[in-house]
């Protein structure tokens, strides 16, 4: 897992910037229903994509569990709180919405997903939304020559599989409501950025050597054409579900 404190302040050059922060929150409030009056960005990292959650009388709040994050979430003047996503300091349904974007893939200790969901479901109010992410990771598999490199090393279990994630919703009194696709603008990767990412552990929940080093899979990238040229941008999926 990396150092988010130590990341966040060159976080947001490193994943496609404003590009891409702008097409999640236009994905985002597409899913969230006009009666919407507050929602909480739940691991609002720097805050890049919780700022552009705007539409008249929306009010947000950001959560995230790295002070450095939040530090740079609240420069941009963001309400923002330390709080775990399973363990959120917020009354029982006293929640509209809430967001999770680029979340869930991270969480692969065992449970802390499903934990994460019933405590959404415990603080969304009836008719409440939550709007997340899911398949991240997959979604960077392009087709491209860095993902022939990658395929033989990437993780088996995806913490954010779309069938489980809906199954954790269901226990949580939560069923689906939507879905939506959105272009990771400007998150077209390059073989020296893939191998840079690897070896400073940014690819953890996505790629584990097997039968390699991370050095060797880092090598292989180096060896592929077009060193600086960026593959096909992913497509990211969000789902929405809604409290019973």
């Amino acid at each position: 897992m990396l150092d988010y404190d130590a990341e966040a302040e060159a976080y947001d050059a490193t994943r496609g910037g404003t590009p891409r922060a702008e097409a999640a929150a236009a994905a985002v409030l597409g899913l969230l229903p006009a009666h919407v009056r507050g929602v909480l960005d739940l691991g609002c990292g720097t805050g890049i994509v919780t700022a552009r959650l705007r539409r008249p009388g929306l009010r947000v709040l950001g959560a995230d569990a790295s002070y450095g994050m939040a530090a740079m979430a609240a420069r941009r003047g963001i309400p923002v709180v330390i709080a775990s996503g399973t363990g959120l300091p917020l009354r029982p349904r006293s929640l509209d919405a809430v967001s999770a974007v680029w979340l869930l893939h991270l969480l692969r200790e065992p449970a802390v997903v499903p934990r994460l969901i019933a405590e959404v479901g415990r603080v969304l109010r009836p008719g409440g939304v939550f709007v997340t992410t899911v398949d991240k990771d997959a979604a960077h598999d392009v087709g491209s020559d860095i993902d022939e490199v990658l395929a033989p090393h990437l993780t088996s279990a995806p913490a954010d599989a779309p069938a489980e994630v809906t199954a954790y919703a269901a226990a949580a009194g939560l069923r689906p409501c939507g879905e939506a696709v959105f272009t990771g603008r400007g998150q077209g990767v390059t073989p020296r950025g893939a191998a840079e990412a690897l070896r400073a552990g940014r690819y953890a929940s996505r790629v584990a050597p097997r039968s390699a080093t991370v050095e060797e899979v880092a090598s292989r990238l180096g060896a592929l054409p077009d060193q600086d040229v960026p593959r096909t941008d992913p497509t990211y999926r969000l789902s929405a579900f809604v409290r019973a």
